[in-house]
């Protein structure tokens, strides 16, 4: 038998759709189990215990229960089970209340004997029970003598028996499948069609053996353990066969899938995705150092790490996706069914944090961390091929800038025809004036919701692709010799807005984004400096924004450029705080007066409690350290009311004002705080 919880033995959550269909079926499947107990009759219940044939027929059913046939697509423990024969040659016999006692004290014993969880044992029951009492009502409406205890069919009632077989058959396929459908999110279709030629005849098989069975327990009680002679054989056959598979399918050291069926499953994904438009995802992941383990403590002990790892990824999945070992320390991850790239992103977090936890071997604790790369069908690639090639690229681009996750782009391929005619177009875009600076305001959250200060955000206007984010292009400057020309670009666009701004009487803070790039280059503070003084710009009016990646990665690097620009009189801010693992003691006293909390964490703090206390935490933090919290992302009221409940100064996002073009900017400016408020942030707390 197919089980709903094939990937964990954990119980659903209370209230989902899926806890509710497996109480539902659980209720049921106990409540008609009573009805048939009770309608026997107690006495007659206590004169077939008496009868040797019961207990026999018992002992056939339990061993059953132990010794399912697997198939190659299920656990080993939820095949089509050998008792089928005895436990429906009962229902034929006595009906369904003696078979589907018989069947329940069973499952109940093999669930103990396998350690299953009582709500994976007490749908079993009822699964069984309704299907059983399927097949009961059909034999006993088309044949009203059956009502009679025993019966035996003859002749033209064998026919009767095999339909009440496939109702039999159709009813508890459809009752687990609908559990698995649920538990591994995936289409109910797919789910029934998973091998049905090989369980159709598998069971057949067996409800073909019921009718012997019945005809063996009218003549003599010992013939009916000889029915497992063929049973064992059919069990060793089906057994051997599904290890030489597994062994053609995983990998010898680990036991999870190798390349050829991962290969196999995206196939299988992809083509289901485009049957259904979805989304297929496919993450690479790589361990970081793991070589050092191998030269340092031997193969031994690298093999049961990789165990180790093994283990940690298969529990950090959601149900129905595959982990396979394509070999040495690399491991991929299909998704065969995700929403969008935020959704694997999450995933790809979750499988980081279970590595992140310390193992421990030979007394020696290891603290793994690991290189995800992300790639999508349909938005990255068609096929199987390219679809491994573009998340080999993130990989290695989220292992080269030590970000942990990335997602692929082409414009961080180096091998991508795509990137290189972008980069030809960005020479001329930096030439032609194709560079565009948004604002976006920051507002205050206690009280009125007051403009104090903005970000200035590039966009790159593309004569044919329109209005391209940062994220479209950004990095391939940073790659590049254009750096320098870029960042002179952005500040040339954005200190003469500054500018104007003040003029007109809008004295507030502008900040400018800095990538590792231009913090490693230490001419920057002249640079910065120079377009200070041409363009008549008081320091304090000008923001600079730190990535915490960058703090992560290249934090002594940078501090000389960080602390430069502070002499300047340049406020610093630090940002994206929370995905780059970075812990706020490392500032290390640096001019820091602003930590603004990633979106991703802010998005949390009303429907997520962990992510609620995370942001609290955090926000109490950087107020004990003398510095400003800044909500970014903020997308609602109810987000706004709650970041300000924590104690946030302030926040940024479209629930206040979406990033603008200058001139809109200007107007919403001045509505907000006039002409002649002079709107300026606190300085730092000493």
């Amino acid at each position: 038998m197919l089980d709903p919880n094939n990937t964990r033995d954990v119980g659903p959550r209370v209230g989902t759709p899926l806890w509710l269909y497996l109480a539902g079926t659980t209720v049921s499947g106990c409540a008609l189990l009573g009805l048939s107990l009770y309608w026997l009759g107690l006495d007659r219940l206590q004169l077939l215990a008496g009868q040797p044939l019961i207990w026999v027929m018992l002992c056939m059913v339990v061993l059953g229960e132990l010794r399912p046939i697997a198939t190659p697509r299920t656990p080993a423990d939820n095949g089509a089970p050998t008792s089928l024969p005895f436990s429906f040659a009962l229902l034929i016999f006595y009906g369904l209340a003696v078979a589907g006692l018989v069947q329940a004290i069973a499952s109940v014993i093999a669930g103990i004997a396998r350690g299953h969880a009582p709500h994976r044992t007490a749908f079993n029951v009822a699964q069984y029970v309704l299907s059983f009492g399927v097949a009961d009502a059909v034999i006993r409406m088309i044949v009203p003598h059956a009502q009679r205890i025993p019966w035996v069919p003859d002749g033209a009632e064998l026919l009767v028996v095999a339909l009440a077989g496939v109702c039999y058959f159709v009813t508890n396929l459809v009752l687990v499948e609908c559990a698995v459908a649920m538990h591994e999110r995936a289409p109910l279709h797919g789910t029934l069609t998973r091998d049905l030629g090989q369980r159709l005849f598998v069971n057949g098989v067996l409800l073909s053996l019921a009718p012997l069975v019945v005809v063996a327990m009218t003549h003599e009680i010992w013939l009916v353990p000889l029915f497992s002679l063929p049973l064992v054989a059919l069990y060793t056959s089906a057994t051997l066969s599904v290890k030489r598979e597994h062994q053609a399918n995983h990998d010898e050291l680990t036991g999870l899938a190798n390349r050829k069926l991962l290969i196999l499953r995206t196939q299988e994904a992809l083509s289901e995705a485009q049957q259904r438009d979805h989304r297929v995802g496919l993450l690479l992941l790589d361990l970081d150092r793991f070589k050092e383990v191998n030269d340092t403590l031997g193969h031994p002990t690298g093999d049961r790490l990789l165990q180790t790892v093994a283990r940690r990824l298969t529990h950090s999945v959601r149900p129905g996706d595959l982990v396979a070992r394509l070999g040495g320390d690399e491991f991929a991850v299909l998704l065969p069914q995700v929403r969008d790239a935020a959704s694997a992103r999450e995933v790809a977090a979750r499988l980081r944090v279970s590595l992140a936890e310390p193992m421990r071997l030979d007394g020696v604790e290891f603290d793994l961390e690991a290189s995800v790369g992300i790639a999508l069908y349909p938005n990255h690639a068609p096929d199987f091929e390219l679809i491994m090639q573009r998340a080999d690229v993130a990989m290695y681009v989220a292992k080269e800038h030590r970000t942990g996750v990335e997602l692929y782009a082409p414009y961080k391929d180096r091998n991508s025809t795509a990137r290189l005619s972008l980069f030809g177009e960005l020479r001329r875009a930096l030439v032609e004036d194709e560079l565009e600076m948004f604002y976006q305001p920051k507002v205050t959250l206690g009280g009125e919701h007051r403009a104090v200060g903005l970000e200035a955000l590039v966009r790159w206007r593309h004569p044919q692709r329109g209005v391209l984010p940062p994220e479209e292009f950004v990095p391939l400057v940073e790659q590049s010799y254009l750096m320098r020309s870029f960042t002179h670009e952005v500040l040339e666009k954005t200190l003469p807005q500054v500018a104007r701004w003040q003029a007109e009487g809008v004295r507030l803070p502008v900040a400018v984004n800095l990538s590792a790039r231009e913090l490693l280059d230490p001419t920057l503070p002249d640079i910065v400096a120079a377009g200070l003084r041409r363009h008549g710009v008081r320091p304090e009016a000008l923001r600079l924004e730190i990535s915490e990646r960058v703090m992560v990665a290249e934090a002594e690097a940078v501090t000389p450029t960080i602390l430069a620009l502070a002499d300047l009189g340049v406020s610093l801010s630090l940002d994206d705080f929370g995905t780059g693992y970075f812990t706020l003691a490392r500032l290390n006293g640096l001019p820091v007066e602003e930590i603004k909390i990633d979106e991703s964490f802010i998005r949390r703090i009303v429907d997520d409690p962990d992510g609620h206390v995370i942001v609290s935490s955090a926000v109490d933090l950087v107020g004990s350290l003398g510095m400003r919290a800044v909500a970014e992302g903020v997308e609602s009221e109810a987000i706004a009311k709650a970041a300000a409940a924590m104690g946030c100064y302030a926040a940024q996002g479209r629930y206040f004002a979406p990033p603008m073009e200058a001139g809109e900017a200007t107007e919403w400016l001045l509505r907000d705080s006039g002409r002649d408020r002079p709107a300026e942030e606190p300085t730092r707390s000493a």
